[in-house]
C-alpha cells in the first residue's frame, strides 16, 4: 500500500466512522421527546418527592474573584420562593474584593454564611462550603449563576425515587450580548433540550453540572466529597455517585443563568480545561469504561470516549489531509456529494435547533438562528482544544481555576429570575 492508498483509506474509515455515530446520535430526539411526555405524565400523579419532605437545602458558591457577579447570584437565591436553605459562600483566596463582599451579603441576610480561605482551587473551596453547611442536600453553583424563582422547588422535585442521588438543572446564558455568546445560547439549548433529557432517560447522564447541581448530602459525605486536584471536579463526582449504586436525573423546570465565555480567549480557556477535567476523570475511573457491572452508564461511557475523545481527534486529522488528498486530485468524495452532504447537516441542524427550542419552550432564541454556518468552525474550535488538553496532561501542566473573566452582563428579562432588581441589558 502506497502512502496515497493509505491517507485515502484512513479517510474513509475515519469519515465512516464519524457519520455512523453522528447518525447515532439522532436517536436523542425521539428519546428526549419520550422524556418530556413521561416528565409530565409524572408531575400530574401524585407522587412523594423530596420537596414534600421540605429537608434544609445548603446552596454553596465558591468563588474567585467575582465581585461583578456575586451580589447578583446571591440576591437571586434569596428571592426563592422554596424558604428552607441557607446559601454559604466560599471566598478562594481573590486578589478583587469578593471577600469584602461576601462578608457584606452574610452581615445583610440571616441566611447567609461567607468564609475565606487561601487559595486551593475550585474542589478545595466546596469541600471548605460543604463542612460549613448543615442541609440535607447540597446545591453546587457558580458565583455567575442566577436563580429563577422555583429553582430550589423544581431540583427538590426530581428527588423522586431513593436510587436519585444526584439532579442536574438547566443552565443557559445570561449574556446575549455577543455573536459569540448567541451561538452558544443556541449551542446549549440543544445540548440540554435534547441531550440531557435522552441520557436522563436512559440513566447515562455524565455530568451534574458545576453551576446547577444538587446532591444528597449522605452520598456526598459516603463517596469523599470533591477531589480537588481535578478540572472535572463535577465531572469526575458525577461518575462516582453512579459508581456507588445511585442514579442522576436532569431536572428541565430547574433554570440557572451563567455567563458563557464573551470572548475567543475566554471561551478557549474553558475548553481546554473541560476537555483536561474528561480526560483526568477517564484516568481516574477507566475501570468504568465498557463495565457492565454500572448497568447502562458503564456501556454509554463507550459512546462517550469515541464521541468526546476520539472523534474530534479523527476530524482533526481528516481535515489536516483532506486538502493535500484533492490537491493531488484523489479526493475521497466527489464535489456533488459533499455539496449534498453540507446541505443536509445544514438541514438536520435546523431541524435539531427547532425541536430542542420547543422541547425548553424558548422559541424566542431562534432569532439566533443566523448563528448556524458558525457551528463547523465551533467543532474544528473545539477538537484543537482537546488536542491542546492532551499535550497539557501528557506534559502534566498543572491545573488551575483557569475561571472566565466576568462582565456582570445579563440579558434575560427581570421576569424570568428571581432578582427584581434585574433589568434587560
Amino acid at each position: 500500500m502506497t502512502f496515497l492508498e493509505f491517507l485515502l483509506e484512513f479517510v474513509r474509515i475515519s469519515g465512516l466512522i464519524i457519520l455512523g455515530f453522528g447518525a447515532v446520535k439522532i436517536a436523542y430526539v425521539p428519546l428526549a421527546m419520550f422524556f418530556n411526555w413521561r416528565y409530565r405524565d409524572r408531575a400530574s400523579r401524585d407522587r412523594l418527592t423530596m420537596l414534600d419532605e421540605k429537608p434544609l437545602v445548603s446552596v454553596i458558591v465558591p468563588g474567585y474573584n467575582e465581585a461583578v457577579v456575586i451580589t447578583k447570584c446571591v440576591e437571586s437565591i434569596l428571592a426563592s420562593r422554596y424558604r428552607r436553605f441557607e446559601v454559604i459562600l466560599v471566598d478562594d483566596g481573590s486578589t478583587d474584593e469578593t471577600a469584602a463582599i461576601m462578608a457584606a451579603l452574610a452581615a445583610e441576610h440571616d441566611r447567609v454564611r461567607s468564609v475565606t480561605q487561601a487559595n486551593a482551587g475550585k474542589g478545595a473551596a466546596l469541600n471548605r462550603g460543604i463542612a460549613l453547611s448543615h442541609g440535607d442536600v447540597l446545591m453546587f453553583v457558580d458565583a455567575d449563576g442566577i436563580f429563577a424563582p422555583d429553582t430550589l422547588r423544581h431540583m427538590l422535585q426530581a428527588f423522586d425515587h431513593p436510587d436519585v442521588g444526584a439532579v442536574c438543572g438547566d443552565d443557559r446564558p445570561v449574556n446575549l450580548n455577543r455573536v459569540q455568546t448567541r451561538m452558544l445560547a443556541v449551542l446549549s439549548h440543544v445540548g440540554t433540550g435534547l441531550v440531557r433529557r435522552a441520557l436522563s432517560l436512559l440513566h447515562c447522564l455524565p455530568i451534574v453540572s458545576g453551576n446547577m447541581g444538587a446532591f444528597r448530602r449522605e452520598l456526598v459525605q459516603s463517596v469523599g466529597g470533591f477531589h480537588e486536584d481535578s478540572l472535572g471536579e463535577d465531572l469526575e463526582l458525577t461518575w462516582r455517585v453512579y459508581k456507588a449504586g445511585y442514579r442522576v436525573c436532569f431536572q428541565p423546570k430547574a433554570l440557572v443563568y451563567a455567563e458563557s465565555p464573551s470572548t475567543v480567549r475566554g471561551l478557549w480557556r474553558q475548553r481546554v480545561r473541560w476537555s483536561r477535567g474528561l480526560l483526568q476523570t477517564l484516568r481516574i475511573h477507566l475501570g468504568m469504561v465498557g463495565n457492565l457491572r454500572y448497568g447502562s452508564f458503564g456501556a454509554f461511557l463507550v459512546f462517550n470516549t469515541v464521541t468526546m475523545v476520539i472523534i474530534p481527534i479523527l476530524q482533526l486529522l481528516v481535515l489536516a489531509v483532506l486538502p493535500y488528498l484533492y490537491l493531488v486530485g484523489h479526493g475521497p468524495v466527489p464535489g456533488e456529494v459533499l455539496a449534498i452532504l453540507g446541505w443536509l447537516g445544514l438541514f438536520v441542524s435546523l431541524v435539531l435547533i427547532v425541536i430542542s427550542l420547543g422541547l425548553n419552550r424558548s422559541w424566542r432564541d431562534l432569532r439566533y438562528v443566523w448563528t448556524l454556518p458558525l457551528w463547523p468552525l465551533y467543532s474544528v474550535f473545539v477538537g484543537l482544544a482537546l488536542a491542546s488538553a492532551v499535550g497539557k496532561e501528557l506534559r502534566g501542566s498543572p491545573a488551575r481555576w483557569n475561571k472566565l473573566q466576568r462582565t456582570g452582563v445579563v440579558s434575560v428579562p427581570a421576569s424570568c429570575i428571581g432578582s427584581p432588581e434585574m433589568s434587560r441589558a
